[in-house]
Order: structure tokens, then C-alpha cells, then sequence
């Protein structure tokens, strides 16, 4: 093969695990550092820089000829295939962050389903195509075909991703690949770099055989099998980077491969929300506010809503005049954000829920024959508790969400109720930002990777309860940012303590939420004086991918003479 000449090219391939699967979202800071770095002498000459993968992908090239901006560089564009493009926040960050701040053409090639982020949608600079997804009768097939489906699926998906590998885009000199999952993606990925002469590296988010081993078991031959893949061709990558200190010890001790440590930091639209902005979003949301799952609770006989979302009054706010107050009976707004798969125990939270209005009940010397619907008129008047009414909103989309849907049905609560829903990329954050607290069941299936919702709800200022596990401690402070806890009753204890005296002298809830917005301006001055790899942000990316990019010109060179 005659080497190539002329100016080196990056091709990043970042998937997800599987779609609708929280763990995958992506690290907004970490892309934004390959434009940032443009004057880096080892990157004054990338042309092409593709994020590639079975599920997800993305892809930048340059515009020969394009016109320069006002410091003389180059236009280029950006290009991405997903699994669903909507539910994948991760690659709608890397899309905004190149378009924005490197004045990037972004050609996103998806698979349909949820609307993507308003931001993403209206930029003139990025183009969303549609991708044909795996058959939806392949989905329906009875259990004991599973494991041919599972065969099958990687396959398509493997012929899908050569395709664009060899055939739709042009040889990049890069290529970054999100791990999990790892069949096909490694897989292809090391096969194109290795015949179109290009290295790549390893974007190490949890080890997809783990989330391969909850449904089918440690020990079962696809899983033995998918292990065997992962390890093979993540030890061929040039380089790697990953979540965790845990993971990085992993992947050095267990797998021989060395891995620089980058956390995942959230985008700048998640903050915490106005006043306004607060009344606004819940004037959209409250007719689901107060619509049961099926049975009436504590919000269901407040039908304030009249079908107009300019309602002057919501659960939460009340616009009197022109001005915009908050109600002193108003509950807690507890957010949970989910995929509904099997590494989160959402029967901890219902437990909890339980065990809170029940204790509440205790405190308050009430008994069981207190009527529900004398209790709620009182509470819709005005009264107030020493603890107030819990609402949980559990956002997402995922295969076990009827499951939890027809449990909370049956629950008999007085003072908590729940809500399940779908938010639109531009809510989300808007809810994050209006929440009084947080709650996190995502366990990790590897026990090594972090959740970027935390991330999410911290850039939002919003304090975090969240299940304890190995690593959790790297991102969770006990007590600076959040709390963990191992049980249901621990998790009632947490809300208890948090939500005592509620909305005006809950002290403890006040400290923490104080404490994490200290806590985010701390890490913000304190990245700025760490050096390119501790950072964790863009420019340790930057300092890893210019490295391989010298050491990937210098190859080419040695082979051209």
C-alpha cells in the first residue's frame, strides 16, 4: 500500500453500550480541546477528524479550499452516525462544542427517534441524516432465539460500520473509539487502522463485557468470548484514556494497558435555572405533574392546571402580578434520571419512598385511620409540616419502566408520589436546574465507571444521593456534594435529614447544596493549575491526541523513506 502524504487526519470512533443506556454519555470538554489546540504545531495540519463506531459516530474533514476563518485556519466538518441521536447527550455535546468553538460543518448520520437538543437542531453548521437501525422484527423474536440475535446484531452492525470505514469516509490518521461496546467496534475499528495505516486510541467508559454478563451471567460462552475480544484489541490501541483511577488501576494490572485519567465534565446549558425559568418549565409540566400513574395521590387533587400552559399558578411557583414567588407549601421535587435497564435497582428508591411517609406519619403522631383525602385538602390549603410532600420524577426510557410503572401503582402513600417522563433535551437540563435533590441508583456493572448524570446534576448545582459502590468516592464527596447510601433505609434516613423543615429551615439541605456549588468553582480554578493529564478535561485529550498524531506523522515519514 503506498503510504500517504500530505497533511495527517484524525478519525475519532466514539460509541455508546446500548441505546438508552445512561452510562454512555460523553465528555463535551474533551472534544472541544482537539479545536482548541489548532495552533499545537502537531495538529496545525489535521484535515480529518471522524468519530467512528457500530452505534455512534462522529467525523470531521476538512473542506479543501475551504474559506479560512479570520486567524487563517480552515473550515472543517464533523460528521456522526448514532444509535439514537436524541437520546445520546454525549455526541449532541461534541456536536455543539466543534461546530461552536471551531466553526466546524457537523454531518451527524443517525438512527430516528427522539428530537435532539434545540441547540443541535437550529445551528446552521450542523446536518443530521438518518440511518437505517437494526430490523424491528429482529426485536420481537421469542427468548430461545435470543443468543442467535445476539450473534446476528454485532454482525449488521459490523457490516454497517466497514462500510463507512473502508467505503463512505476518506483514510483518517486517528481513529478514537468510546468502549463499550466492544463487538464490532474495536474489532473494526483496528482493522480499518490497521489497512488504512492509522492508529487509533481507546476511550475507555466501562468494559462491555460486564454489561454483556447482567443479563446472561459471568460465565456464559458469549460473555467468556466478548471478554476475549474487548482485551485483544483494546492491548492493539496506541492509546488509551478512561473515567476512573479505579479503571485506569484495572486496565494496567489486569490488562496491560496504560490509560491516562480523564473525568467527564458537564456542558454549560446545565446550571441552575432561574426563578423565571423555573415558573416557565413548570407551567409546561404541571398537567404531568398531577397526573397520577393510575391511582389519586397527594398532587392528583390539585387541578390547577386548565389546559393552558400560561397558568399563572403551578405546584411549585405562583405569578402574582407580575411578579414570580415560590409557594411556602410547595413540596420537594426529587429527580432521578434512568435507561430503566437492569444495573439500577429502582425498588431501592420505591423501599425508601415507604419507609419515608411512613416514619413522616410516626413523627407526626398520625395514625392509620387518617383520612388520605382530609390530609391532602389540608396540605393543598396551605398547611405545612414539619416534612413535606416528596414528588419523585423519574426521567427516561428503558425496557423496565412498565415494571416499576405497575409497582408504584400499588403503593399506598400519603405524603410521596411519583411521575415518570420524557423530557426534551432542552427540559432536561431546566429540571436538573429546579430540583431540590438528586438521587443516582446506576451501580456500575464493571464497578469502575462514574455516571455523567451526577455530573449533570452537579453542573446544575444540585446535591446527590447516590448508591454507594467501589468508585463512586472519585466523583460523590460525602457530605461536600452529596451523600451515599448502601439500603432503602439508609436512603429514608438521607431524606429525612435532608428534608426536615422544608422548603425554609432545612439547614443540612441548604449546607450541601452550598457545598456544591463551592465545590464546582474550587475544581474549576484548581483543573487550571494541574498539568495537561490531570486535568481530566480538553486539553489532556488535546495533549494525548497531538502526542499519537507526532508519533503517527513521524511513522508515515519513516515509511515514506
Amino acid at each position: 500500500m503506498t503510504p500517504r502524504t500530505g497533511a495527517p487526519r484524525l478519525l475519532l470512533a466514539h460509541v455508546s453500550p446500548f441505546q438508552g443506556c445512561d452510562d454512555s454519555t460523553r465528555r463535551s470538554e474533551q472534544l472541544r480541546s482537539l479545536c482548541d489546540q489548532r495552533s499545537d504545531p502537531s495538529l496545525a495540519g489535521l484535515r480529518r477528524l471522524k468519530v467512528i463506531g457500530c452505534v455512534e459516530s462522529l467525523s470531521i474533514e476538512s473542506s479543501d479550499g475551504g474559506v479560512g476563518q479570520e486567524d487563517g485556519r480552515k473550515r472543517q466538518s464533523l460528521r456522526g452516525r448514532l444509535g439514537d441521536f436524541g437520546r445520546s447527550p454525549r455526541m449532541q455535546y461534541h456536536a455543539l462544542s466543534l461546530a461552536r468553538q471551531a466553526s466546524l460543518e457537523v454531518d451527524v448520520v443517525a438512527y430516528g427517534g427522539s428530537e435532539p437538543h434545540k441547540a443541535v437542531l437550529e445551528h446552521e453548521s450542523i446536518h443530521i441524516h438518518t440511518m437505517v437501525q437494526w430490523p424491528r422484527v429482529m426485536q420481537g423474536w421469542p427468548k430461545i432465539l435470543r443468543p442467535l440475535m445476539l450473534v446476528m446484531k454485532p454482525i449488521y452492525q459490523f457490516i454497517m460500520l466497514l462500510w463507512f470505514l473502508f467505503i463512505k469516509v476518506p483514510a483518517p490518521d486517528v481513529f478514537l473509539v468510546q468502549n463499550p461496546p466492544s463487538v464490532p467496534a474495536l474489532t473494526a475499528v483496528a482493522w480499518a487502522s490497521w489497512i488504512r495505516r492509522s492508529a487509533f486510541i481507546v476511550d475507555w467508559h466501562n468494559f462491555g463485557y460486564t454489561l454483556l454478563a447482567l443479563s446472561l451471567g459471568r460465565s456464559n460462552l458469549l460473555v467468556v468470548v466478548y471478554c476475549w475480544f474487548e482485551k485483544h484489541y483494546g492491548k492493539m490501541a496506541n492509546g488509551s484514556f478512561c473515567v476512573t483511577r479505579a479503571m485506569q488501576h484495572e486496565l494496567a494490572q489486569n490488562w496491560g494497558i496504560k490509560a491516562a485519567v480523564l473525568y467527564d465534565q458537564p456542558p454549560e446549558f446545565f446550571r441552575p435555572a432561574s426563578l423565571k425559568e423555573k415558573h416557565e418549565l413548570f407551567c409546561r409540566l404541571d398537567k404531568n405533574f398531577q397526573l397520577p400513574l393510575g391511582v389519586r395521590d397527594c398532587f392528583s387533587c390539585e387541578a390547577t392546571v386548565t389546559g393552558d400552559s400560561t397558568s399563572d399558578e403551578t405546584l411549585f411557583t405562583a405569578l402574582v402580578g407580575s411578579d414570580i414567588c415560590v409557594k411556602a407549601n410547595r413540596p420537594a421535587l426529587v429527580v432521578s434520571s434512568t435507561s430503566w435497564t437492569s444495573d439500577e435497582d429502582f425498588g431501592i428508591l420505591l423501599e425508601a419512598a415507604v419507609m419515608y411517609d411512613r416514619r413522616v406519619a410516626a413523627i407526626l403522631n398520625e395514625d392509620d385511620s387518617t383520612d388520605k383525602e382530609v390530609l391532602w385538602t389540608e396540605m393543598h390549603h396551605g398547611k405545612k409540616f414539619l416534612y413535606p410532600r416528596l414528588l419523585f420524577v423519574i426521567t427516561g426510557k428503558g425496557p423496565d419502566k412498565e415494571k416499576y410503572e405497575q409497582k408504584i401503582r400499588k403503593l399506598n402513600l400519603k405524603r410521596v408520589a411519583f411521575r415518570t417522563m420524557w423530557l426534551s433535551a432542552e427540559d432536561y437540563p431546566l429540571l436538573l436546574g429546579s430540583a431540590d435533590l438528586g438521587v443516582c441508583l446506576h451501580t456500575s456493572s464493571s464497578g469502575l465507571d462514574l455516571p455523567m448524570k451526577v455530573v449533570d446534576m452537579f453542573g446544575c448545582g444540585l446535591p446527590v444521593c447516590a448508591v454507594s459502590y467501589s468508585c463512586i468516592k472519585e466523583l460523590v464527596k460525602v457530605e461536600k456534594n452529596g451523600l451515599l447510601f448502601s439500603s432503602s433505609s439508609e436512603l429514608a434516613d438521607e431524606l429525612l435529614m435532608l428534608f426536615k423543615g422544608f422548603p425554609d429551615d432545612c439547614d443540612s439541605l441548604k449546607l450541601l447544596r452550598d457545598a456544591v456549588n463551592c465545590n464546582v468553582n474550587f475544581l474549576s480554578l484548581a483543573f487550571s493549575s494541574r498539568s495537561p493529564l490531570e486535568k481530566g478535561g480538553c486539553a489532556a485529550l488535546s495533549f494525548l491526541v497531538s502526542n499519537l498524531l507526532g508519533c503517527q506523522i513521524k511513522w508515515q515519514e519513516d515509511s515514506l523513506t
